[in-house]
């Protein structure tokens, strides 16, 4: 047995005994969720990888599996759904770029949902180039005047914090003039609007900003060093959203199957289409495994992208062939259509629902042309896209 095997098998032996320390404490199945998740947090047990005193023990990330498949087990409560962006995007960034003392602030709160969390990054004339975003920040002693809009804002109706890029620097090239904040969503000038999707929900926003006063202590890393902070919060977005290790048979693909026994069958067409999507469910499955296998502890690589685009494709082709497989009944939409605003993200467990959300798919956490384009550049090593806005100051470049 080499060091490396002794320090993985202590690091699993305090992980398994600080969740046995934990539900011996705090019943999962009696304890109000927001409880359960602070003494979670406590335990070191909310991101194990994470610094002691943030949530984590300092181990490998790898096992953070074992407290979610023994949380699962007993039936310990879960609020992931209800901040989404908090827990796959706002988390690591603020780990990453924050100062102990933003750490302290937002973790604890982040991870038992008390405070949800937002992303403000898209604008209606920067969605795929993010880059190109044109909300100003401008200095003012000690604090921040931001001013603009943003769009496709998911949950900010229910935020407390949004991650917000803004720009401060309009005579930098475009990815050098930017900052990165931590945005109070309840601060005075915060306007949000809410935009009704297909569905008939309205879990996506508009957010204006006039005249938004930020401290200087809500800015997430230095001036000017935005885009690299923000590239910690996409590529964590990607892995959030596509990169998840499921079970085999489990998700969309489950719908499809559960579906197709339902009916007794179907014909030798819709068979075949459903095992190449069954075929499709497990290579990605796979995909992501091994790509978990290769991350180590901090920013993602491209890995990311290659999870969210074949999840984003994949998850739209499995909806539709449910729908399909429905006949009739797929066009019966479980609602009158009404007009809500949900607290929680993704699709209401109705394959109907989950086909019309799904399109937002690829839109979503950057679109899959975006992540054609990055797969190309950075793993195969094509080409890039010519670019006539490199090394020209953002006030010069032509805008929408």
């Amino acid at each position: 047995m080499t060091s490396t095997d002794v320090l993985v098998t202590e690091a699993e032996q305090l992980v398994r005994s600080r969740l046995e320390e934990l539900l011996a404490a705090h019943d999962p199945t009696t304890t109000p969720a927001v409880e359960f998740a602070g003494a979670r947090f406590d335990a070191g047990l909310a991101w194990v990888s994470f610094p002691v005193g943030f949530g984590g023990l300092d181990v490998h990330p790898d096992l953070q599996g074992i407290v979610e498949r023994r949380l699962r087990q007993v039936g310990a409560p879960s609020e992931l759904e209800r901040n989404v962006i908090g827990y796959g995007m706002a988390a690591p960034t603020v780990l990453t770029h924050g100062t102990d003392e933003q750490r302290r602030r937002f973790l604890r709160p982040l991870f038992t949902c008390e405070e949800i969390w937002c992303q403000l990054f898209s604008e209606p004339g920067a969605g795929s180039d993010v880059a190109g975003l044109a909300m100003r920040a401008v200095a003012d002693g000690d604090e921040w005047v931001v001013n603009g809009q943003k769009v496709w804002t998911t949950l900010a109706h229910t935020a407390r914090w949004g991650l917000l890029l803004a720009r401060t620097d309009p005579e930098a090239e475009k990815h050098r003039g930017v900052t990165y904040f931590v945005v109070d969503m309840q601060a005075p000038g915060v306007e949000v609007r809410p935009l009704r999707q297909m569905t008939g929900e309205a879990e996506f926003n508009e957010v204006f900003f006039t005249d938004v006063r930020i401290p200087d202590s809500g800015r997430l890393d230095a001036v000017g060093a935005g885009w690299r902070v923000a590239m910690t919060t996409l590529m964590n977005e990607r892995v959030a959203i596509g990169g998840g290790v499921s079970s085999r048979n489990t998700g969309p693909i489950h719908e499809a199957l559960h579906i197709w026994r339902q009916r007794g069958g179907g014909t030798p067409v819709e068979r075949d289409r459903l095992m190449r999507l069954w075929v499709d469910a497990d290579v990605a499955r796979l995909t992501n495994m091994r790509a978990r296998e290769l991350r180590r502890a901090g920013t993602p690589g491209p890995e990311g992208s290659v999870a969210k685009l074949i999840s984003a494709e994949l998850n739209k082709d499995i909806y539709a062939f449910c729908v399909d497989l429905l006949g009739m009944t797929g066009t019966l939409y479980p609602t009158h259509y009404e007009m809500r605003r949900p607290e929680r993200a993704g699709n209401s467990g109705d394959v109907r629902h989950a086909f019309l959300r799904s399109r937002a798919n690829s839109i979503e956490g950057g679109t899959s042309e975006i992540m054609r384009n990055i797969l190309g550049e950075r793993v195969l090593g094509l080409a890039g896209e010519p670019r006539v806005d490199k090394g020209v100051p953002w006030s010069q470049v032509p805008h929408s």
